[in-house]
């Protein structure tokens, strides 16, 4: 397998090469394969960007027919038939049935993108500085978006500038059980010597990916919600990750019963992996001044395309998100057991997650490589999250058959016995 040219080119800066260092020609549903013709079941699946698996055939008919008609690729912002029937059935199967009003803001094509764009609506709506961030929380690494970014392995890769603008507070559970860390928040804004800075949003994600899949209690998320109403602060949650079904419901704020005044989206919008990301915002807070944000590769047309295919084939009813929650409760049962197995092993670990974006902790980043890298020996792709890396993370493709899926557990399941007996 040739890689050298790879090896001699590319920056060091890449990673997903180095933990699968094979050469892929093609892949289809929640399978990958080899230029040696080997086949690996993906449970990265472009780390959430592939909900609905590789080359989906009824997102690849509605690219093809789009690109062979000559369909206009590339607009900028200006109006597109493609455009119009994305917007048109975002709103028919998404916004209205889910009671939503949000105008949409398209500002570039990945999830940092998106992060700006909603960080500095926010200011310009508010006229405040400040955004309230978590620990553990992942929200990009342009230097707006690492601001509330907390992992210091991206904060620090800056030459020295300081990132500025936001307050880390600490997260769900970050403080332990019994700890209601909204406690902390709700006293410093109501303490003037507090030395918080009244912001102008929290940013959220409602589980957090990178950071270890983190889920944070509904609870939690209401009462974040009411305080946010409370002092006239902006909630922004970051569904980059956790959006579009990945939690088991379009939204993974809907679980909690909640509306932000803004939503980041990104990953699996564009249904095709494609680069695609919008903001949603409440009508009133839509203040920006014409080209006041922008970018070149803003409202991808081509995204647009399998963005609708994507809505209409899956969204059209609450079928697809039933089997999504079906098969996250088929996983979190196997690795619950997977977690026991690894304790009586004397290597103490546990399970969490919501849907289909569930992680077993292991405590220790080494050991989680060696589980990982035993899992790709044997024909699955898994990663590893959270802040040393202690986490194996699940982001398999939604539309994963029922054999996939548990043929990569079984895979899972044996290379935790073997990379540590």
């Amino acid at each position: 397998m040739q890689t050298q040219i790879f090896e001699r080119m590319e920056s060091e800066v890449r990673t997903y090469s180095r933990s699968f260092p094979v050469v892929f020609t093609k892949a289809l549903g929640a399978r990958l394969t080899d230029e040696n013709g080997r086949e690996y079941i993906d449970f990265l699946a472009g780390a959430g960007t592939l909900n609905y698996g590789h080359n989906h055939p009824k997102l690849q008919e509605a690219l093809v027919e789009y690109i062979t008609s000559n369909g206009i690729v590339h607009g900028l912002d200006m109006w597109s038939t493609a455009k119009r029937d994305y917007l048109e059935t975002l709103e028919k199967l998404i916004f209205k049935p889910r009671g939503l009003d949000y105008k949409v803001h398209f500002p570039g094509p990945t999830g940092t993108n998106a992060t700006e764009a909603a960080i500095r609506l926010a200011r310009v709506v508010k006229g405040r500085h400040n955004i309230v961030t978590f620990t553990n929380g992942f929200h990009g690494v342009t230097m707006g978006a690492l601001a509330t970014t907390g992992n210091r392995k991206f904060r620090e890769a800056t030459g020295g500038i300081p990132t500025q603008g936001a307050s880390f507070l600490p997260f769900d559970g970050y403080l332990g059980e019994g700890v209601d860390t909204l406690d902390y928040f709700e006293k410093l804004l109501g303490d003037k010597s507090g030395g918080l800075d009244v912001p102008a949003g929290v940013i959220v994600e409602t589980v957090q990916g990178e950071g270890g899949i983190n889920p944070a209690g509904l609870g939690w998320l209401k009462r974040l919600e009411g305080i946010c109403r409370a002092h006239d602060i902006l909630l922004i949650v970051d569904d980059i990750q956790a959006g579009c079904g990945r939690t088991g419901k379009f939204f993974s704020f809907e679980h909690a019963n909640i509306v932000p005044d803004i939503v980041t989206n990104s990953k699996s919008l564009s249904a095709y992996g494609l680069p695609f990301a919008h903001v949603l915002m409440r009508p009133e807070l839509d203040q920006w001044k014409p080209g006041q944000y922008n970018g070149t590769f803003r409202g991808f047309n081509m995204a647009f395309v399998t963005a609708t295919a994507a809505l209409k084939h899956f969204w059209s009813d609450d079928k697809f998100e039933l089997e999504v929650q079906r098969k996250g409760r088929i996983v979190e049962e196997r690795f619950a057991r997977i977690a026991a197995s690894l304790t009586e092993m004397g290597y103490p670990a546990s399970e969490r997650g919501r849907g289909l974006m569930r992680g077993i902790d292991v405590r220790d980043g080494s050991v989680a490589d060696k589980i990982t890298a035993k899992a790709f020996e044997n024909g699955l792709i898994i990663e590893t999250a959270g802040q040393g890396g202690q986490v194996v993370k699940c982001l398999c493709p939604l539309v994963i058959s029922d054999e996939d899926l548990l043929e990569g557990l079984d895979i899972l399941e044996r290379s935790v016995s073997e990379a540590l007996s």
